[in-house]
């Protein structure tokens, strides 16, 4: 027997797959240079521009090459944050073997994976870490969740068992392969919430500002030509602020969530800095 708060937590899920495949089945959004873009103004913070990584197959794809840290260091390109590869080109795939691409990690649930199958990158291991966890049974009803309680969706990467340890792995594995001077790729099904928030977490980790940080997750709406108040094709500051704030919340801080939350150890966090920041004379 499901308790209450347990079928609203599966509501939330289940509307928010839904989403995602309405996203697989939206018409295909060209690439644009940053800066052509029509993202909300307002919320765009003036510090550097995201890093286009560009592929034929994918619309939302970049490294945090462009960004540095509190104390002037840079990143590195060893991270690639993305959206599906279901339509990579063989130049794609060639592209991201020729970057080193040995660790390919996809967010998404089983069903957005059989409907969106990733196209495979020679010499890279791909890995699934579900954020949302074991399937969604399909009894679940949905209709009283809506499509638009994001923030509560961000609240959950935050507080939801499975998505702490999707992203504890992946952080984890960043480290690993940064380390050996790989390169990893990450991604769910837009690029834009789960791989958001992954990117909002590692660049807080390297000690990258959060202005910066805000500004590379609404780079998602230039990228995908969408404006901040379509929850479906873009994204709105608001629901990274509560996540951030779950974060608090919940753990008293962002650094208790990475120390208590995700469980990264001193020598974790010392290991992700030693394999993505480069120090400069």
């Amino acid at each position: 027997m499901t308790t209450p708060s347990h079928r609203r937590a599966l509501r939330r899920r289940l509307v928010y797959t839904a989403a995602a495949l309405a996203v697989i089945g939206a018409p295909a959004i060209a690439p644009t240079a940053i800066g052509t873009a029509t993202a909300a103004p307002s919320q765009m913070a003036a510090t550097s521009a995201p890093a286009a990584f560009d592929l034929a197959g994918t619309v939302n794809t970049r490294t945090f090459t462009n960004y540095h840290t509190a104390d002037g260091q840079s990143i590195n390109g060893r991270v690639i944050r993305s959206d599906s590869l279901d339509k990579l080109t063989a130049a794609d795939q060639k592209k991201l073997a020729g970057h080193r691409v040995t660790s390919i990690i996809d967010f998404r649930s089983d069903v957005e994976r059989a409907v969106q199958p990733d196209r495979a990158v020679p010499g890279a291991t791909a890995v699934n870490y579900n954020v949302f966890g074991s399937p969604v049974p399909i009894s679940v009803d949905s209709g009283s969740a809506g499509l638009t309680d994001t923030e509560s969706q961000y609240r959950e990467f935050v507080t939801s068992a499975s998505a702490r340890d999707a992203f504890r792995k992946t952080l984890l594995d960043i480290k690993s392969t940064a380390g050996k001077g790989d390169t990893v790729l990450y991604h769910c099904t837009a690029g834009k919430d789960r791989t958001g928030w992954a990117s909002a977490v590692l660049l807080s980790i390297l000690g990258v500002d959060r202005s910066t940080v805000e500004q590379d997750y609404l780079a998602s709406n230039t990228f995908r030509h969408a404006d901040a108040g379509d929850s479906l094709n873009g994204v709105n500051i608001s629901s990274l602020r509560a996540a951030f704030a779950a974060a608090d919340k919940t753990y008293g801080s962002f650094d208790n969530y990475v120390s208590k939350g995700l469980g990264l150890t001193a020598g974790d966090i010392a290991g992700l800095k030693k394999g993505l920041l480069v120090k400069h004379a």
